[in-house]
């Protein structure tokens, strides 16, 4: 199968200068999947869809997902969306020893080392491999010890994958928390050219002592910290001056670029600014969860105004989710009930994409859904909630109001990696 872009070509245009690049959205909600999928096939663009460690696993992870499984579920969005296959880039985000990090080194490197192997085995082929956390028995963790544990995993790779030459490879210890940060950051500081350097050379070094050579040809991004980050209610903007002594130093590097986590909810001229800075790849997660909470909420608002006989109650119903089930946002949140109360719902974390798949949730967007389309829904109410539509071009289903919100943070990722005539 050919593939529809040629990664490492877009990587040389970016390194000449050329403002593009390649969103990577980070997300295993199946609502959004469907509208990205639909979105990339109308368009005709490329897809770069990830999983996280967390998320897809050979125990499941949150999702209940192995990595095969993900794959094939993938792939069969895609057929319903009519997205040619060659069009998906499947990548694997964090893969390393994290959801096993409080396990005695040598038991959470052998699980990831099966979780690596599983990865490959079904597909995926952008491969970040993050061993920078420590676990139950690392005192402490030096730049060294992470490229050897990240060179062992990159072997595991090596060996399982059924065409090697075709994965790409993503290092770095500059990586934010898989999840999200559990505290409100103060400060963000921007990765120094020295450290990038020392990351680099001890992962080179490492991947020389294990013979892997080619792979090493194949690490096109480096993850680094350009100063982007998101908290619970605050959000870090991109400052091209802080960072622009780092993105030249990648001019070093033939055929590299930088990644960027934590790119959420930046201005799209701070997108447009990484990318031309050389962070080629903008990792994107909690916004798109974030975009669909919000047009579900206008729905619910929507429904409210009807009074239907049988409401769906929705809110409510996630809420009691989030009160009966604490362990998603019990060590992110904190404060007086009111407070508690605005970051379960609104807060950037965006904590409540772990409750999609509660089944009372899931009934309760089910009847959400079923009730607005069985009746006709006043423009001027539809106009209320989902402010900023134009007259003339309100969507009149609630199927199409979703993906449309969701697709507004779809579409700028788009836009500023390059992707020209896009509906904004």
């Amino acid at each position: 199968m050919t593939d529809f872009i040629d990664i490492k070509a877009l990587i040389q245009q970016n390194r000449a200068g050329n403002r593009i690049g390649l969103p990577c959205f980070c997300t295993a909600n199946e609502q959004v999947i469907r509208t990205l999928l639909g979105y990339a096939a109308r368009h005709e663009l490329p897809v770069v869809l990830e999983a996280t460690c967390n998320q897809v696993n050979q125990e499941g992870g949150y999702t209940g997902m192995t990595p095969a499984g993900f794959i094939a579920w993938v792939r069969q969005l895609a057929d319903t969306a009519g997205l040619a296959p060659e069009r998906i880039i499947p990548g694997g985000d964090h893969l390393g020893p994290n959801p096993w990090r409080s396990e005695p080194a040598a038991i959470a490197m052998e699980k990831a080392r099966t979780l690596v192997r599983q990865y490959v085995e079904a597909g995926f082929r952008k491969i970040h491999l993050d061993a920078s956390m420590r676990c139950a028995d690392d005192e402490v963790l030096s730049f060294a010890a992470i490229a050897r544990r990240a060179a062992e995993l990159c072997a595991v790779a090596e060996r399982h994958a059924p065409a090697p030459e075709k994965l790409y490879y993503i290092m770095g210890t500059e990586v934010p928390v898989p999840g999200g940060e559990t505290t409100e950051p103060d400060a963000l500081d921007v990765t120094s050219v020295e450290r990038f350097r020392n990351t680099l050379e001890t992962h080179r070094s490492a991947f020389a002592e294990q013979g892997l050579d080619a792979a090493w040809e194949r690490v096109v991004g480096i993850v680094t910290q350009p100063g982007v980050d998101f908290g619970h209610s605050s959000v870090f903007t991109f400052n091209p001056d802080a960072a622009r002594s780092l993105s030249t130093a990648i001019l070093d590097e033939p055929g590299r670029v930088f990644e960027a986590h934590s790119t959420d909810y930046q201005p799209v001229t701070a997108l447009e600014a990484l990318v031309e800075q050389h962070f080629f790849f903008l990792k994107v997660g909690p916004e798109l969860t974030f975009r669909m909470r919000e047009a579900i909420f206008a729905l619910a608002g929507i429904e409210s105004c009807l009074a239907p006989a049988t409401p769906s109650h929705l809110p409510s119903v996630l809420d009691q989710a989030m009160t009966r089930n604490d362990a998603y946002w019990r060590d992110y949140y904190s404060g007086n009930p009111q407070a508690l109360g605005l970051l379960k719902k609104y807060s950037y974390s965006d904590r409540i994409r772990y409750y999609w798949n509660e089944p009372d949730v899931q009934q309760a967007l089910a009847r959400l859904l079923d009730n607005l389309r069985t009746r006709e829904m006043p423009q001027t109410c539809i106009s209320q909630y989902f402010t900023g539509l134009a007259f003339g071009d309100i969507p009149d289903s609630p199927d199409a109001l979703l993906e449309r919100h969701i697709a507004k943070a779809i579409s700028r990722y788009y836009q500023a990696a390059g992707f020209s005539g896009l509906p904004g």
